[in-house]
């Protein structure tokens, strides 16, 4: 019997997914090919859901690929990785992620209030896993960058008090000079 030897790869994540309780896609991001057209990625976003959403457990193999998931209220959130994968590195890429959404919605990890802030959703995949590589686990780095980037906000899209506060700081430290 002949050993399988896999080359370490940096690639740990193949999909990141958030669906509601009803099965619908309110974000995905695949990184690879496995399942290349929309029509493939939604029947195994159903799939995926129909065996996971009845069950307690945090992780399931699927189709070949070694799944982990969790629940908040009316979310699931699924990362996804091959068969061969560390189920911990999974489980930790799907806890910073789900603590990181816990912070910025302030302990409200629901439909409307992940739906009202997917901007900060799409920054927080961003800073978390990039191309399948995992770049931060640490849900505090990952907070602090999206509010970072956040603050850059163009002055089109700033509100009257936005513009009137900045200009404040910008002759504050003007005249502090």
């Amino acid at each position: 019997m002949e050993a399988l030897i896999l080359e370490p790869s940096l690639y740990t994540v193949k999909a990141i997914l958030i669906l509601d309780n009803d099965g619908d896609r309110l974000f995905a991001k695949y990184y690879d090919d496995t399942y290349p057209s929309v029509k493939e990625r939604k029947a195994f976003e159903k799939n995926i859901f129909n065996k996971t959403h009845r069950t307690d457990s945090e992780i399931a193999l699927l189709e070949g690929l070694t799944v982990v998931y969790k629940s908040s209220i009316d979310l699931y959130f699924y990362v996804i990785g091959s068969s061969y994968e560390n189920e911990l590195m999974l489980m930790t890429v799907l806890n910073c992620l789900f603590d990181s959404l816990s912070q910025m919605l302030r302990k409200n990890v629901e439909k409307r209030a992940l739906l009202e802030n997917m901007e900060g959703l799409f920054l927080a995949v961003d800073e978390i896993v990039d191309g399948g590589v995992i770049l931060e686990s640490d849900p505090q780095q990952v907070v602090h960058r999206v509010a970072l980037r956040g603050e850059d906000v163009p002055l089109t899209e700033q509100t009257v008090s936005q513009v009137l506060q900045s200009a404040k700081e910008q002759i504050k430290w003007s005249l502090l000079r």
